[in-house]
């Protein structure tokens, strides 16, 4: 059983992921940390970032388990991630590693950007998980600021909004929902809504099977 997930930034598909995996006793795996811990690998080496073989390679020695979320999380091993993530061969060598990870047993959870559409378009279960530019910002502002930490709302509405322009708009894997995706909306929707209804659509084709 393979549940993909997409969505652009903050619409919550990463919180969802791990709900469903974990009550599901499924394996998860955010792919946009793949790209994250292969940028990081770079700049540890003192690598350029902007040698695609260079980057290939090491994207094909990432270890999928165990990636830190807070780690990897560093704003910029993400400004980093980002420069890497357009190279071909580097999506290439992830997506490669992504879909061997996909079928793990007894099942799997991937969250990213084109998980329905290119690692694994034969998921019986395909999820877009959106939510409005404001309220995607509101969200990072709110877990910003409620690190301790100060932020400014415009400036994140206008990287949102920044971000989506470059991963619908980018010519490889673009950003946008499978044909036969189920989509959820989370802009007025709780994680628990989100969840129920996700599990209702997840146990229907578990019961197919």
């Amino acid at each position: 059983m393979i549940i993909a997930i997409d969505g652009p930034a903050a619409a919550g598909k990463g919180t969802l992921s791990r709900r469903i995996a974990e009550a599901y006793g499924f394996h998860h795996l955010d792919t946009g940390l793949t790209y994250r811990a292969t940028a990081r690998a770079l700049l540890d080496a003192g690598l350029p970032l902007d040698d695609e073989g260079i980057a290939a390679k090491i994207a094909g020695t990432v270890e999928l388990a165990g990636l830190d979320r807070d780690i990897l999380s560093a704003h910029e091993i993400g400004e980093a991630a980002s420069k890497i993530a357009v190279m071909p061969s580097v999506r290439r060598a992830l997506v490669d590693a992504q879909r061997a990870f996909s079928i793990r047993e007894p099942g799997t959870v991937l969250d990213g950007r084109d998980i329905g559409t290119v690692v694994c378009p034969q998921a019986p279960v395909k999820l877009y998980v959106t939510a409005s530019p404001e309220v995607r910002a509101k969200r990072r502002f709110d877990e910003i600021v409620g690190k301790g930490r100060a932020a400014d709302f415009e400036a994140i509405f206008e990287d949102v909004k920044r971000r989506d322009e470059r991963d619908m708009g980018r010519a490889d894997s673009p950003l946008k929902p499978a044909e036969d995706a189920h989509l959820l909306d989370t802009s007025e929707m709780s994680i628990e809504a989100a969840f129920r209804a996700a599990k209702d659509l997840i146990d229907a084709a578990l019961n197919k099977a």
